[in-house]
């Protein structure tokens, strides 16, 4: 079973999904994420990226994350990249609940050394890591 992290954030669907509509913002809340160096213009439609850099200076990873699906305010899938670490398939998923928004973050390795281990050991870092990537997003869209 993949990794799934979910939180209600006290901001309308709308709200959410402006900020994941905004590839200038993922450094402020994707944990891991240190700077964009450029966005597609049309981000967030399907085939397009976000490039971005993962890690800490001087150790900076250039690279990339595409999204793959792209429903307005309800789904948006991302395989993002960090070689030579690898790849990972993130999904989001948002539902409208009246004024609030339970946004679920579902991510595990696809391929690249970070696949090569057992899920079962990758599962616990990577749901530590989306809890704060979602209580970063909530700051975001809740203050907005």
């Amino acid at each position: 079973m993949k990794p799934t992290t979910d939180r209600t954030i006290h901001a309308p669907v709308e709200k959410v999904w402006d900020v994941l509509c905004d590839g200038w913002l993922y450094p402020l809340f994707v944990v891991g994420a240190s700077r964009m160096r450029e966005v597609d213009e049309n981000w967030p439609a399907e085939g397009s990226a976000i490039h971005h850099s993962v890690g800490g200076w001087p150790a900076l990873i250039d690279d990339k994350t595409v999204v793959l699906e792209s429903v307005p305010r309800e789904r948006l899938v991302l395989q993002a990249r960090a070689w030579p670490v690898g790849e990972a398939r993130v999904t989001f998923e948002l539902e409208a609940r009246g004024a609030h928004t339970h946004v679920a973050i579902t991510e595990d390795a696809v391929s690249g050394p970070g696949a090569w281990g057992p899920g079962i050991l990758r599962k616990p870092m990577i749901g530590w890591r989306n809890i704060e990537t979602l209580r970063r997003l909530a700051f975001i869209a809740e203050r907005r």
